[in-house]
């Protein structure tokens, strides 16, 4: 096969925005050319033309739920990484509350077998912690998975870890990034039994942030900030959700030094309360989307670096599950293919820049997870990378949307942007609307 030449894209890489060509050849990033291009490179190389274009590392998404193994009618592997690469993210980050959970090392490689056969884009999954599995989490390969997901508080299935001993084993023995679900129970089954005292079984779904309140957010999030602060762990906090957990993290870019990192999502980015009376149970997420003071602060968090990434906490359900009353309505809903265009929004409205955009959704998550040679645009590197027509509208709407769901909370919503192409290791697997199913993403490998 003749290597691509990606030719005079606006480049957005470490905090620069140039004019330059890309050469990619056995699915590696070969040359970067920012001046002349020998003719003879570019009569060999079949050439892509990007002038106007914006070219970025491929999205790294540290969160996501695919729900494969055991719930595959809302989604499967396939369905959501077609998903993925149309919305220019070329890795992924699955969370362990499938069926069975991935709690134990032989569910771990039983999942990464599974995606090397079915995932178009590349893939890591967390193994989750329990009360009671820590040898396992401590006999795991920490070349194989991205972290150690720890649900403090809010249970899902038997994964909620409130033992105090089991705690401190974790963060005291445990040497890569434990990424915690913060949100306290006691306080949201409290708040939870008041409204029903009142609404019975017709609680209103604007409520939702009042029974997971602000209130039970930070009482978790103090929790594992004092215990990473105790024994010098590496804590990731997911999805933050409110202002006031922002005084519990650093301002500053992310090193290896920084013990504390965080994560907002992009619905809470995009979405506030207000939203609650036309979109109904389609934005009820956990951690609740919360106030437009909650989600300015996330936005200027980002910009300021008390919060490291932005990912989507991806979570399909079906149309007929989501379309209940608030008590029967799960959490959740599908992002992938709409985070980066959603993201490209927001900086055409001015809120937030290209390099932050990519520094947050590309770099730190390569770095904070330590991805080998992936989320930048470098010679060397594995050629992810996502060309972006900044002017090309489109409209989300049910004949676009590849979810296996088939619905977004984003339906009407309007994007200048349209992603292009989206190479997941210099293979195209996505080509204005065509996805070639017949490529295969890799494990990422850490280098730690």
């Amino acid at each position: 096969m003749k290597p691509f030449l990606i030719h005079e894209a606006t480049i957005v890489n470490e905090n620069k925005k140039q004019t330059g060509s890309v050469l990619i050849s056995e699915g590696i990033i070969d040359t970067i050319y920012y001046k002349k291009i020998p003719r003879n490179i570019i009569q060999s190389s079949e050439t892509i033309n990007a002038k106007g274009k914006y070219l970025f590392p491929g999205v790294i998404d540290e969160h996501v739920h695919f729900r494969e193994p055991g719930l595959t009618y809302k989604a499967d592997i396939l369905s959501e990484t077609k998903a993925a690469v149309a919305g220019g993210i070329t890795s992924y980050m699955e969370m362990p509350n499938t069926y069975p959970q991935t709690i134990t090392t032989r569910a771990l490689d039983e999942k990464l077998s599974l995606a090397a056969v079915k995932s178009l884009a590349n893939y890591a999954f967390y193994i989750g912690a329990t009360n009671d599995n820590l040898d396992e989490l401590l006999r795991t390969d920490p070349t194989k998975t991205c972290g150690i997901k720890v649900f403090m508080g809010a249970s899902t299935g038997n994964m909620l870890v409130n033992n105090p001993d089991t705690l401190k084993h974790i963060f005291s023995e445990v040497k890569i990034p434990i990424a915690v679900h913060s949100e306290d129970e006691d306080i949201i089954q409290k708040n939870l039994q008041l409204y029903r005292k009142k609404y019975k079984n017709n609680i209103p779904v604007y409520l939702h942030p009042e029974i997971r309140s602000e209130e039970a957010c930070y009482k978790s999030t103090v929790k594992a900030v004092e215990l990473a602060n105790q024994y010098n762990a590496r804590l990731h906090i997911l999805h933050l959700s409110t202002a006031s957990e922002l005084e519990l993290l650093e301002g500053r870019s992310y090193s290896k030094n920084k013990l504390i990192t965080g994560e907002v999502c992009v619905h809470h980015l995009w979405f506030d309360d207000s939203d609650y009376k036309s979109l109904g149970t389609r934005i009820k997420w956990n951690p609740a989307i919360k106030t437009r003071k909650d989600r300015e602060a996330l936005l200027e968090a980002v910009k300021s670096n008390k919060i490291d990434t932005i990912a989507t906490d991806h979570a399909p359900h079906t149309w007929e599950e989501k379309n209940r009353d608030y008590l029967h309505s799960p959490s959740g809903g599908p992002m992938v293919q709409h985070s980066l265009p959603a993201m490209l929004e927001m900086h055409n409205r001015n809120m937030i820049d290209l390099e932050t955009i990519v520094e947050k959704m590309c770099h730190t998550p390569a770095r904070i997870f330590s991805v080998e040679k992936r989320g930048f645009i470098r010679e060397g590197y594995r050629a992810d990378l996502v060309l972006v027509n900044p002017d090309n509208p489109w409209t989300v709407s049910k004949d676009n949307i590849l979810y296996k769901c088939h619905w977004s909370p984003l339906e009407g919503t309007q994007f200048k942007n349209r992603i292009e192409k989206t190479f997941v290791n210099g293979q195209l697997a996505y080509d204005n609307g065509t996805i070639n199913e017949d490529i295969r993403g890799k494990a990422l490998t850490f280098n730690r």
